[in-house]
Formats: C-alpha cells, structure tokens, sequence
C-alpha cells in the first residue's frame, strides 16, 4: 500500500477503534434513569477510562512496548481488547460496582490505539507533511470519540444498544489494523535497550520539555469540555430549543467541527509553523472559555456557532504538539515520548473532568467552563518559548515548517 493509503487505513482504525471512548457519555441519561445514580457519579463512567488509560500508557511506558513491539499488532490487539470490554459492559453489567471496573480496564486498552496510532502515522509521514498527517488522525480520533453521540442521537437504540453498536464499530477497527495496517520507512530501528527513563529524562530537553507542557495545558481543557458541554448546553437558556437533540449538536460541534479544525491546524502547522499554529488555536479556545458565560445565556443559532468554533479550536493543535514531539524527541524513543505525553496530559484531564461539576455546583453551569482558561494560556505562553529564537551561543534548533 502507498503512503497515502496507510496513512488513511490508521485513521480509518482511529475512528473505529476509539467509538468506545465515550459511549457511555452518550447514554448517561438513560443510565441515571435506569441505574438510580446522580451526575457526581456518572462522571466516573468516563473518569475511570481517563484513569485506565494513564495506566495503560504508563505501563506501556515502562515497557517502551511502543518502541519494541510490532506496533500495528499493539493496535490491532488494543483495539480488540477495548471493544471485548465494552460489549461485555453492555451484556453482563446492571450497575456502578460492574461498570467502573470495564471502563478502566477499556481505558488501559485503549492506551495502545491512541499514542501507536500518532507513531505509525509518523512513521508513513516526512517532516513536510507531517503536521497535516497527524491532524488527519487526531481528527480521526475527534470523529470516533463523539461517534456514539451519533449512535444514540439519530436512532431510539436503548444504552445496552449503543453499547454494542460502539463495540462492534470497535472490533472492526482491530480487524483494519491487522489486516491492512503496517510501519512505514521513516519509523526508527527497534529502541536498541530497554530505557523506561526517556519517559523522564526528555523534560531536560527544552524543546520536548515545551512542547509537553503545552500539551498539557490543551488536555487540561479538551477532556472536560467534551465531557460537559452536553451538560452545559441543557441547561443553558437555549438548550431546549436546540435544533434537533442535545446529542446531534454535540457530534456536530465537538466531532465535524472538530475534524474541520484539526485539518486547518494540521495544514498551518505545515505552512505556517508548529508554534504559531499552536498559540492561534489555544488563543482562540481560551477566548471561547472566557466568552462561555455570555454563550450561555444566547440564542440557539448563535450557542450552536460558539460551540462548533469552540470545537475546531479546542483540537486543532493537538497534532502540532505530536507532531513537534515526534520531531524533536529522540527518534529511537518516539513511541515512549508520545505514550507519556499523553499520559501525563490524560492524568492531567481526570483533574479537569472531576472538577468542573464542583464549580458548576458552587457557581452554576453558566461559569462553570472558566475554570479552563488558564489551560490554554499555559500552553501558549509554553509554545511561544517553544518558537522563540534560541538564545545568543546557543546550538539553534530549527522549527520544521
């Protein structure tokens, strides 16, 4: 297969294989109902996958699996291991005690389609295009995340339903992965010894180090906002004249609107460079969190436009900070640079997550969402050091473009 083509076969498995993401999410609703438990609980229906997913990456980490294993059968065995666990969720669990377990483990499965997914593209992508590539696939993950929405959205399934269905979706996601998917020339020799420590000893390089915390301070916004904002939307002033259900304005918004700016931030980071395109993209979702209060109280039409630019931006420079970590980490680490950044980002989301339900308690859902300012302002401020010239006597590092 040309590049292309693998390259469009590992996004195909991102959308598939990470429907399982949120599928819980999606029926929560129809879990309060069903299973008697309050919003403090349902957050750990996701929660618990943020954690698992910390975990997995972790231990995936320690092991640098990603770096010595054939990764095309890391996704492929994660992303069938994912949906096992949430079909099995949708067939045998009538409560909290059953369910948080499954999502956890779901969560440490799906640390192996995520971050594998970023270095396979890599490795089919040369610096040139690099950006683009890789938000082609964050865009794929956008899709497949917000997926179930589409699911529970269009049709009247019942949650073990959607459950299914995402699972499904998921298995077939593994079936691509094996049968089509396999690394390309540009990805580096097996990591020649085990070196867990990379994981650490890349903060001491600056321009790893800075790309990390600007990732990071994009984690600390995206997660909670794709969590709550179905939340925030019904219960603001507009939500029950929303055009069609709260469920098709989130896919919508978070997913179409979302892939549109992960191509837009994949295509600038190319053109114009890593560190601009960042600090555009967080200056613009850290002024969607500052504005969500005024949002909050609009009209349907104008919520639904808020909300699809919030959307694109929020995950438009995702594939910048993989894309400037790939570039700047040691390339016989790649896949361990990328595991733990996204693991310390995913940490860092459990935070958000978990808090924003407490401000919203304190404050109400109209403010609630600026307590995810200061994320995007720490990751532009970071990616701003990131495009600096180096300093006079310093080895110069040159940006890719």
């Amino acid at each position: 297969m040309s590049a292309g083509a693998q390259r469009a076969a590992i996004a195909v498995v991102q959308v598939l294989g990470l429907a399982v993401w949120f599928s819980m999410s999606a029926v929560v609703p129809s879990l309060q109902q069903a299973w008697g438990i309050s919003a403090a609980e349902a957050v750990w229906l996701t929660g618990s996958v943020q954690i698992g997913f910390v975990v997995g990456a972790l231990g995936s980490t320690a092991l640098n699996l990603a770096d010595r294993a054939r990764p095309h059968r890391v996704l492929a065995a994660s992303a069938a291991s994912a949906a096992a666990c949430t079909v099995a969720l949708a067939a045998f669990v009538d409560g909290m005690a059953g369910a948080i377990p499954l999502r956890f483990l779901t969560g440490v499965c799906l640390a192996g389609v995520y971050p594998v997914g970023m270095k396979l593209t890599a490795s089919w992508s040369s610096s040139t295009g690099r950006g683009l590539a890789l938000g082609v696939l964050i865009g794929a993950l956008t899709m497949g995340s917000t997926l179930p929405h589409l699911i529970a959205g269009l049709g009247s399934l019942p949650w073990r339903g959607v459950l299914s269905a995402a699972s499904g979706i998921g298995l077939l996601g593994a079936v691509v992965a094996l049968v089509l998917v396999r690394p390309g020339p540009h990805l580096a020799a097996a990591a020649p010894q085990h070196n867990p420590r990379y994981a650490i000893t890349m903060f001491a390089e600056r321009r790893p180090a800075l790309v990390n915390v600007g990732y990071f301070g994009h984690m600390w916004e995206l997660y909670a906002l794709w969590t709550w904002i179905p939340t925030f939307l019904l219960a603001s002033s507009a939500g029950a004249a929303l055009p069609g259900s709260v469920a098709l304005v989130v896919f919508a918004a978070m997913g179409i609107a979302g892939v549109a700016g992960c191509l837009l931030g994949g295509w600038a980071a190319d053109r114009f460079g890593r560190s601009p395109t960042a600090i555009a993209a967080l200056a613009v979702s850290g002024l969607c969190c500052a504005v969500s209060p005024f949002a909050f109280a609009a009209g349907p039409a104008l919520l639904v436009v808020f909300c699809a630019v919030w959307g694109a931006a929020v995950i438009a420079d995702s594939g910048v900070f993989s894309t400037s970590l790939s570039e700047t980490a040691d390339p016989r680490y790649v896949g361990t640079a990328l595991t733990a950044q996204t693991a310390i980002g995913f940490a860092l989301t459990v935070v958000s997550i978990q808090l924003v339900p407490v401000v919203a308690d304190v404050v109400g859902w109209r403010y609630a969402f600026l307590v995810l300012a200061p994320g995007p302002l720490i990751g532009a401020l970071a990616m701003r050091a990131f495009g600096a010239r180096p300093a006079a006597g310093a080895v110069p590092a040159k940006e890719s473009t």
